[in-house]
């Protein structure tokens, strides 16, 4: 079985042709009742696979929450497998959310249950948690690296808790933040010197967190990969906001919209023009320098 290209260079492409959007597969309970389907497996299943087709042509990526998988046991992680061989099989590009981030041998076996070819959870790329350190991911990197997978790595998330560890200085007044944004921009450094666009260890970026970026001095267009921002709809974030917020980066950002997108409905049709919808707003982005319509 060959190697995939490098994910950077297949997540420009995809967003080159089909734009930025990334729909977020999240199978909130509300969310499974406002289809008319059970809160069990069934449901699950269908709910899943349903948005997976539906949004085949509509947008270039996808990103199943895992915890919604996981809370249905051992069953629901077998749908979510299900849905990421279904997603790569219509050739969507498939991040799974996992936020997963440990030590040693622990690293190791999260890497080649997400990162190696041939896992049935491996999509194209997994969310990872650096807080143990960026170093203590260095495995997920280099497995990542082998098997053309990326990672995206939390670094400035909009949930307020998050300023307690993310905007702390070290001893030499450099945010934490900005440490994670630095590791990804050494990781990167090989693959963008080969003239690739973007390298495949990206950054989590919330869309709602205003100037938290600038204010903390993180370089997002130096990490030198995409930046994965969930919070469009639902959670606040709105379309016109994102040039202000990766001002200079626009280019790298992949905004992500679950419920927004999904509250559609089950129809397929309605739920694939929602995305539509919304990924031409964010066309503007993919020009470096235009601004989003307004919702």
């Amino acid at each position: 079985m060959s190697t995939p290209a490098p994910f950077g260079e297949r997540l420009t492409e995809a967003a080159d042709r089909l734009g930025p959007l990334c729909v977020g597969i999240d199978p909130h309970p509300g969310l499974l009742a406002s289809w008319g389907l059970g809160d069990d497996v069934a449901g699950l299943r269908e709910f899943s696979l349903r948005a997976v087709q539906a949004l085949y042509g509509a947008v270039g990526i996808v990103k199943p929450q895992s915890a919604f998988f996981e809370r249905f046991g051992s069953a629901g992680v077998a749908v979510l497998e299900e849905v990421i061989a279904a997603s790569r099989a219509a050739g969507l590009l498939c991040i799974v959310d996992a936020k997963r981030g440990d030590i040693g041998s622990t690293m190791d076996g999260y890497a080649a249950a997400y990162l190696t070819e041939g896992s049935s959870l491996a999509g194209d790329a997994v969310t990872l948690s650096p807080y143990l350190g960026a170093g203590s991911l260095q495995t997920a990197f280099e497995t990542a690296r082998a098997n053309g997978r990326g990672v995206f790595l939390l670094t400035i998330t909009s949930n307020p808790e998050g300023a307690q560890v993310q905007h702390a200085r070290d001893g030499e007044g450099v945010p934490v933040a900005a440490s994670i944004a630095r590791a990804a921009a050494e990781q990167n450094r090989a693959e963008r010197s080969t003239g690739a666009e973007l390298g495949s260890v990206g950054l989590v970026v919330g869309a709602t967190i205003g100037s938290a970026a600038t204010d903390l001095g993180v370089d997002l267009a130096g990490a030198g990969g995409p930046l994965l921002a969930p919070g469009l709809g639902a959670q606040g974030g709105r379309p016109e906001d994102l040039a202000a917020v990766f001002a200079g980066a626009t280019r790298a950002v992949v905004p992500t919209s679950s419920r927004g997108v999904l509250s559609a409905g089950a129809d397929k049709e309605a739920l694939a023009a929602a995305a539509r919808s919304l990924n031409a707003m964010l066309r503007p982005l993919r020009t470096g320098s235009g601004r989003p319509a307004k919702a």
